[in-house]
Formats: C-alpha cells, sequence, structure tokens
C-alpha cells in the first residue's frame, strides 16, 4: 500500500529518510491508546451524523480487531508506514475495507499524538502514585518497628545530634507525600483532551470535541488548538517530577550504601536485593540502591532533553516534537522499576539496632545538650558554647567521651554542673528533649507517624477515584 499521504509527492520517499524519520521503533508503545482515542473519535463521528452509523460500527468492530491482534502479537509494525497512526490505520483497513479510510475525518496526527500521549501519561501517573505509596507504607512499618532505635543524625556528614531512627525514615516518607502531591497535580493538566484541534487550526466538520472529552475520561478540552498540538508542558512537568523522585530514591539510596557497608553496619539488605562479586566471595554488594542512584542520571537527562528541543520551537506542531516520546518512555520505565524495588527491599532490610546504639554512645552528638543545660543555668549560649568546645576538646585528648568524665572533670570546665548532667546526657533523654511538632521526640515521630498514616488513606481514595 502506497503511503495514506502520498497524493502530492510524485517520488517515493528515500529508504534512509523513511527510517530516520519514522517513530514506530518506539511509539508502538502507545498502540492501546491510539486505538482508545480512535474509538471514542469514531463515536463522536457517527454521534454527529459526519460518518453514517453502520460504517461506524465497522470501524470500531475493526479497530476491536487490531487491538486484538496487537496483544496477541500478531501484528507486524512496519518502519514504512512511519508511526503507530499510520500502522494502525493500515491495518483496520487491510481488516475492513476502504470505509475504515473514514476514521481519520476531523483529525490530523497531530492533535491524535498529544492525545495519546496524554491518555499514556494519566495512566502512568496513577500508577506510579501507587508505587510512591508502597514505598511510604514501607518506610512507615520499619518507623514502627524500630521505635526505640536511636541513630546519630548527620550533619556535613559528621555526628550531629542523635534522633530516632523512625525520624530519619519519616523524613523520605515526608519527601515522597510531596512527589504524590506533585504527581496528583500534574495530572490536572495532562487530563485536558487536546483531539478536535485538527493540524493546528480545528476542523469544519461539525465536531464534538466534549463528547469525546466525556467518553475517555478527561475533564475538559484544550481551548486553543495551537496549544493542543504544540503543548508538551505536561511532559516536561512529569519529567520534572520524576526527577525529583530520583532525586529522593538517590538520598535514600546513598544512605543504604553507607549504613550497609562494614563501616557502618547500620542495615543489612535482604541477599534478594543484592549481589555478590565474581572474583571476592565474601562480597555483598547493595547493587540495586547504586543503580538507582546511578540511573537519577538518564531521568535528569530526558527533562534536559526535552526543555531544550522545545525552547526555540514556533508554533505549531514541528517534526522536532517527535523527540518527546523516548525520554518520556525511558523515565517511565526507569521510575517505575526503581519503585517496584524499593519498597519490598526497605520492608525487607534488617535493622541493627545494637550497632546504632553503639555508634550513638560513642560520640559528642549530645554535646548541644551540655551548653542548653549551662542555658538553664543562667550562662548566656555564647559562653555556654565556648565551654562544651574545651570540654570536648579535653574529652579528645583523654580518650573519653562526655558520659566518661566525673562531674569533678566536668566542673572544672564550669562550677555549674551538678549530678543531673548525666541524665541529661543520656540518648533517650536527648532525644526526647526536642518535643516539638516535627521533632525527633518520641511522641512527636509517633504524632507524624499517625498523620503520615492519615495521609495515605487520602491517596487511596484518590487512587480508587482515578484508576483506568
Amino acid at each position: 500500500m502506497s503511503k495514506l499521504w502520498g497524493g502530492r509527492f510524485t517520488k517515493q520517499t528515500n529508504h534512509l529518510v523513511e527510517e530516520y524519520t519514522a517513530s514506530i521503533n518506539f511509539d508502538k508503545a502507545l498502540a492501546e491508546e491510539d486505538i482508545q482515542g480512535s474509538l471514542a473519535h469514531v463515536s463522536m463521528l457517527g454521534k454527529c451524523g459526519i460518518v453514517p452509523a453502520e460504517d461506524v460500527e465497522i470501524i470500531k468492530n475493526g479497530l476491536n480487531k487490531v487491538l486484538d491482534k496487537i496483544r496477541a502479537g500478531e501484528i507486524q509494525f512496519s518502519v514504512s508506514d512511519e508511526d503507530i497512526h499510520m500502522n494502525i490505520e493500515k491495518h483496520l483497513i487491510e481488516e475492513v475495507g476502504a470505509v475504515g479510510g473514514k476514521l481519520h475525518t476531523g483529525r490530523s496526527r497531530n492533535d491524535q499524538v498529544a492525545t495519546d500521549m496524554h491518555l499514556y501519561l494519566r495512566k502512568r501517573v496513577v500508577e506510579l502514585t501507587g508505587l510512591l505509596h508502597a514505598l511510604q507504607e514501607s518506610l512507615i512499618t520499619q518507623a514502627k518497628s524500630n521505635m526505640d532505635t536511636i541513630i546519630p543524625g548527620y550533619t556535613h556528614l559528621q555526628r550531629a545530634q542523635p534522633i530516632l531512627f523512625p525520624h530519619h525514615l519519616m523524613a523520605y516518607v515526608s519527601m515522597f507525600e510531596r512527589d504524590i502531591d506533585r504527581l496528583k497535580d500534574s495530572y490536572k493538566r495532562i487530563n485536558v483532551l487536546p483531539l478536535g484541534a485538527g493540524a493546528l487550526a480545528g476542523t469544519t466538520f461539525p465536531i464534538d470535541r466534549h463528547y469525546v472529552a466525556e467518553q475517555l475520561g478527561f475533564d475538559g478540552v484544550y481551548e486553543n488548538s495551537l496549544d493542543a498540538v504544540s503543548d508538551r508542558d505536561f511532559i516536561v512537568e512529569f519529567l520534572a517530577g520524576a526527577s525529583l523522585i530520583m532525586t529522593h530514591l538517590s538520598r535514600l539510596c546513598e544512605e543504604l550504601v553507607l549504613w550497609s557497608s562494614t563501616e557502618f553496619s547500620f542495615v543489612e539488605l535482604d541477599d534478594a536485593f543484592c549481589t555478590g562479586s565474581s572474583i571476592m566471595p565474601q562480597k555483598k554488594n547493595p547493587d540495586v540502591a547504586e543503580l538507582v542512584r546511578g540511573k537519577t542520571g538518564r531521568v535528569y537527562g530526558n527533562l534536559i532533553g526535552l526543555l531544550t528541543v522545545l525552547k526555540s520551537l514556533p508554533l505549531a506542531y514541528n517534526k522536532d516534537m517527535q523527540e518527546d516520546k523516548e525520554g518520556m518512555f525511558d523515565t517511565v520505565a526507569t521510575l517505575e522499576g526503581a519503585l517496584q524495588l524499593f519498597a519490598p527491599m526497605i520492608a525487607t532490610m534488617k535493622v541493627n539496632t545494637g550497632r546504632m546504639r553503639e555508634a550513638v554512645n560513642k560520640d559528642f552528638s549530645n554535646a548541644t545538650d551540655i551548653a542548653d543545660f549551662l542555658v538553664g543555668k543562667g550562662l548566656p549560649f555564647r559562653q555556654a558554647h565556648e565551654v562544651i568546645g574545651k570540654t570536648v576538646l579535653y574529652c579528645i585528648q583523654e580518650g573519653k567521651y562526655l558520659l566518661d568524665l566525673t562531674l569533678e572533670e566536668f566542673q572544672n570546665f564550669s562550677p555549674l554542673f551538678d549530678d543531673s548532667i548525666y541524665a541529661v546526657l543520656q540518648p533517650e533523654a536527648v532525644v526526647n528533649a526536642r518535643n516539638v511538632y516535627g521533632g525527633t521526640a518520641t511522641v512527636q515521630v509517633a504524632a507524624a507517624i499517625e498523620r503520615a498514616e492519615d495521609k495515605l488513606t487520602h491517596t487511596v481514595t484518590w487512587l480508587e477515584g482515578h484508576v483506568q
């Protein structure tokens, strides 16, 4: 069969041009969305009297047969037919005859492909939200199982102040909650229908765009036909949100890599999520965490790549915009792959509470509390800060920690010290002294978990209302 658009041309397309410009090798991923959009479109053509009802039924039956064959792997897509739209239309015409050519009435590939991507990304945003929800559940379960576990808190990767391990985990729950919020918000821009914009200016046929939107579950239609076919903001927004999700995953990966090392030994990742060495039999490598950390870069690259493609394009559609799909598909696959592994990896992670406690007992992360103690005795904070700095220096020189000092040694630095300093310096006391909203005190972390679980129920409700 000749090109469906070949009437104006007198020469065959150079085969190298066909291969270079064809998108079927990657946009075949939109096959189901393309047929979904076509079914709604042809139903509208029948409703508006543009295509006879009997032809509409023939086309719909043909489309469903093509879909069944695609799902069964019985259809071979052809580069000579350029893209998924032309490939499906060709197979439709082969299935039902010339009447299949009526399907494209009142639309262009420009608004058709935009519709396909809206349908595709809408579904993936819901799926990714569900995967983030599962990861939050795993983190919260670990947090609730380790409410008595204290870990050194770090700044500059130097021990700063002791915190509850659940407090650390809940920080990531908060990050992923923001990620979920961004995905849910982006859904509003994704769930708008471009179909009916034609190539750029609309169509002369009396179509009903809102009917198509209703059939496909869109909240509305694009207001401007030029914008409808040229807008890729919704993909950029998704890629930006995905980049932030990968940033958060990568930060957690970095900590898992550190924590599972012999130097830390804070956690042990399950064997199912680690690999070994081909030469060193003792090795247990956190490859999943490392690879997620590494794949973050490709997601960033997809975002920058699309922004660069779009930055100088005049309205409306340009062939450059074919470059919008591969990065989107790759980002979805990369993010889905990471999130599918992350929830079970966290759920099966073993927490070495004894090693964490040992680390807390052998540092100076309780030093701030001594300064606060002296402030409570009336000493200005800056003077208290200096006193504790000298006390820590003394400990380092003597090979001691703060709890190792006698009261006499404490009083060499300030007469304001008394026996109560030892209770103040206990890790549990240090942690629970931070009893402010969002702080690391046990009661505050328990309250934060309760609030997070309440948000999880809201996410479930949203997911139930948006499953396609």
